[in-house]
């Protein structure tokens, strides 16, 4: 079953162009990690899926329904988005954040189903000793956890990731991409990432899309994909791809002036 099938997608920022006719499926059960340089499109493509930005083309869900005729709700019922940072200044504890995830499915009162979703998720996260705190007083891994949670309570089929991993220590990085990978497995959602670290896209992902300039450049397993003449093209690095518990592993050796070749 296809979750997302993306049709001819361009989008501008007046006369720039950032992604130009893109076409794109996500499977059932799919990791799906969009990896490439900066302003290649990666955060533009999750924007655009979300409806956050308003792009040219076809976003088709499940059943062939198009993305843009559905209701903000009906796409926060099938979607969970979360951000690479917030600029939220208003006051909530963690609890109460994770509980926005719920809107979605709520009537005018909180249900006790509600309340055990969220104690659920957080103890997931591993967020439960913070509930009460305020979430402006997390650090910025703290807060990113919590982002992860709430679009996780939307129990949405489809979750989006702008570098999940980017204000995260390295023991929290594989912990939240455990989570993600384990519950996309478990349940039958799909993840789509905008992630940086070629060695966590390859170790999580099941399929690697390469953008460059706002294109598809490849998609593929990580295997097929991550190789050195593809790091060299993309990224403009010279590389040396090894091979660890079957998945590859990247080790940069130098910048090829800073430019990745045409």
């Amino acid at each position: 079953m296809v979750k997302i099938t993306i049709k001819g997608l361009s989008f501008s920022y007046g006369s720039r162009s950032i992604l130009e006719e893109l076409n794109l499926v996500v499977g059932d059960s799919e990791v799906l990690s969009l990896v490439g340089p900066n302003g290649s499109g990666k955060t533009t493509l999750i924007k655009c899926i979300d409806r956050i930005l308003k792009p040219k083309g076809t976003i088709l869900l499940d059943g062939g329904r198009d993305l843009q005729s559905l209701s903000r709700q009906e796409v926060a019922k099938y979607i969970g988005y979360v951000p690479q940072s917030t600029t939220s200044v208003l006051t909530s504890t963690v609890f109460d954040t994770i509980l926005m995830g719920r809107k979605p499915h709520m009537g005018w009162r909180v249900a006790d189903e509600d309340i055990d979703k969220v104690v659920d998720i957080m103890k997931l996260l591993h967020v439960e000793e913070f509930a009460l705190k305020d979430f402006s007083e997390l650090s910025g891994g703290q807060k990113q956890r919590v982002l992860i949670a709430r679009a996780l309570a939307q129990e949405p089929e489809v979750l989006l990731l702008d570098e999940p991993t980017s204000n995260l220590d390295v023991k929290h990085q594989l912990e939240a991409l455990d989570t993600v990978r384990s519950i996309v497995k478990a349940t039958g959602i799909s993840a789509v990432m905008a992630i940086h670290d070629l060695n966590l896209a390859a170790r999580y992902s099941d399929t690697l899309v390469m953008l460059k300039n706002g294109t598809v450049h490849a998609i593929g397993d990580p295997s097929s994909l991550l190789t050195k003449e593809n790091i060299r093209s993309i990224f403009g690095v010279e590389a040396v791809v090894m091979r660890d518990l079957d998945r590859p592993y990247v080790v940069p050796i130098r910048s090829l002036n800073g430019e990745a070749e045409g």
